[in-house]
């Protein structure tokens, strides 16, 4: 995996005011902490920070070279926060790692092949969208493959079944589902009761029966 370089700077002013400001710089407000080391206030340039995650293949797992007055540590970015409208950066947290100490990351999960559950007209569910993993941050992989060429209907691939790299552990639940082929839904259409032509007639004749006394009463009050 690439190291790439980012230039941050030290800010002193925080709060919403201060960070407007330094928005309308052209930057914005990033905190830079790690295990046994206290948080720094800095700010980056949100354009070089999303083209060096856009153009690594690692994506948010990018291992980047943090200069800050001067010294370089390694970190990762642990949440990068978007206006929910524009998708602009608004706010970014740096992990400091040690490149020879396990880290925890979330890795998303690609799946490869063609199932022939899908040619017999089931559905490819895929739940489970990224696996949390544990590794040396050198050995992050970029995404696990699952291959579900050999998946029928009711057929599940699930987080135990993964082949995972050398050195890399599993931190998910072993028991979720990543991949399975569903049989479609079929929604039955209510089918009106037929009524026979007899029972419509007894119907109707019933109906008249039930009329015959009003219209009767009708005419006896007519005739006082």
């Amino acid at each position: 995996m690439a190291v790439n370089a980012l230039v941050a700077e030290v800010r002193d002013a925080t709060g919403k005011g201060a960070a407007r400001k330094l928005r309308a710089a052209g930057r914005i407000p990033a905190v830079v902490y790690g295990r046994g080391t206290e948080s720094r206030a800095i700010s980056v340039d949100p354009k070089a920070l999303v083209q060096l995650l856009q153009k690594s293949d690692a994506g948010m797992n990018t291992l980047i070279e943090l200069s800050v007055d001067g010294t370089a540590k390694t970190v990762l970015v642990k949440e990068l926060q978007r206006d929910p409208v524009r998708g602009r950066p608004l706010h970014t947290d740096f992990y400091l790692v040690d490149l020879d100490q396990k880290v925890e990351v979330s890795v998303p999960i690609r799946l490869t092949g063609r199932a022939p559950g899908v040619e017999l007209g089931g559905i490819l569910d895929h739940p489970l969208r990224e696996i949390e993993l544990e590794c040396l941050p050198r050995a992050i992989p970029e995404s696990i493959d699952v291959d579900v060429s050999a998946l029928d209907v009711g057929d599940s691939i699930h987080v135990r079944d993964l082949e995972l790299p050398e050195g890399v552990s599993v931190q998910s639940d072993v028991n979720l589902a990543v991949a399975s082929v569903v049989a479609p839904v079929v929604v039955e259409e209510p089918v009106a009761e037929e009524v026979e032509e007899g029972e419509e007639a007894v119907a109707e004749g019933e109906e008249d029966a039930a009329a015959a006394p009003a219209e009767s009463a009708e005419g006896e009050e007519g005739g006082r």
